[in-house]
């Protein structure tokens, strides 16, 4: 197999309340929690996973809900929007949801010829729905309030802001194997042949910006996929090749990664597909007990003492 970045792997972001951030992923988006665990580096705070059915990559949304956290606020150097696919003509539906739910969200728009909805989850994360030029096909997780003719496929694209794009599109087109698609205004749109869906990224340059903060209701990382540890580990003689700092491999349990700082600042991790969420408990149980790293399993019960309850 050859040697391809496939895509969006998940996308990792900060929230201020694990019970809000949960009600609100599951109950209002309809995502499925296929993970619930703790921080590697953190034990008391959960890593929370959403995704569809088996949380197949590009559909992974992750969370640290640090508890009483200060809000963040995007800029430059950092990943500023995610876009989730949905289906044709679903946007009303989203539209009147949201309402009813008192979610902040903008005015239906248009950019690269797709329609989307924007708007922000409970800390201000900034995400869009996103109808795609070319219908996604991949299977939904579906809930009694969000079915099939609605509920997200996945990701649809992810935006970086940076102060200039030129060194980061180098890292997309020369290590990652993106091409250019189009330009509107001061957005570049990166895309990949390797997959169908869920791998678009976005470039936007603002010259004059101001950094963001890293705190509540930002992102963390972007993650982008490839199959298995032998191409993860091509990428990294890539990477070390270009002249970047990367680390060694890293195992999350649930995938093994590398992560680097790409030039415009934000942080790049790659992911693999193996050996998935299901490794650890059946596809049906997915995300309904605590699953610990190893490290961690003879603390439980202090851990499971200072989580915040998900469910009343």
């Amino acid at each position: 197999m050859e040697n391809k970045i496939l895509g969006l792997h998940h996308i990792t972001a900060i929230a201020g309340d694990a019970k809000r951030n949960h009600n609100f992923y599951t109950s209002v988006l309809g995502l499925r929690l296929v993970k619930k665990t703790v921080n590697f580096d953190d034990p008391g705070t959960y890593h929370f996973y959403y995704g569809n059915e088996t949380g197949a990559p590009g559909t992974i949304l992750t969370f640290f809900p640090w508890e009483g956290i200060r809000p963040g606020y995007t800029g430059t150097g950092m990943a500023t929007e995610i876009g989730y696919s949905v289906p044709a003509g679903s946007l009303e539906f989203w539209k009147n949801r949201l309402t009813d739910k008192k979610v902040k969200q903008g005015e239906i728009t248009e950019r690269f010829g797709e329609i989307l909805l924007p708007f922000q989850d409970p800390d201000g994360l900034k995400l869009n729905l996103i109808i795609p030029g070319k219908e996604d096909a991949r299977a939904p997780w579906t809930t009694d309030a969000v079915g099939t003719s609605e509920a997200t496929r996945g990701f649809h694209s992810i935006v970086l802001t940076l102060k200039n794009v030129d060194a980061t599109a180098k890292i997309l087109t020369d290590i990652f194997g993106y091409t250019l698609l189009k330009q509107e205004g001061n957005r570049y749109r990166f895309i990949t042949t390797a997959v169908e869906d869920g791998g678009v990224v976005d470039l936007i340059e603002e010259p004059d910006g101001t950094p963001g903060l890293n705190a509540a209701g930002t992102n963390h990382h972007v993650a982008f996929r490839v199959k298995n540890d032998e191409v993860l580990m091509a990428f990294r003689e890539k990477i070390v090749a270009a002249g970047h700092h990367i680390t060694p491999k890293i195992d999350r349990n649930y995938f093994f990664s590398l992560y680097f700082r790409e030039p415009g600042g934000v942080l790049f991790e790659l992911a693999t597909d193996n050996p998935g969420f299901a490794v650890d408990e059946e596809v049906s149980e997915l995300g309904k007990n605590l699953k610990l790293p190893a490290q961690y399993e003879a603390r439980r019960k202090e851990i499971e003492k200072v989580l915040p309850v998900l469910v009343d």
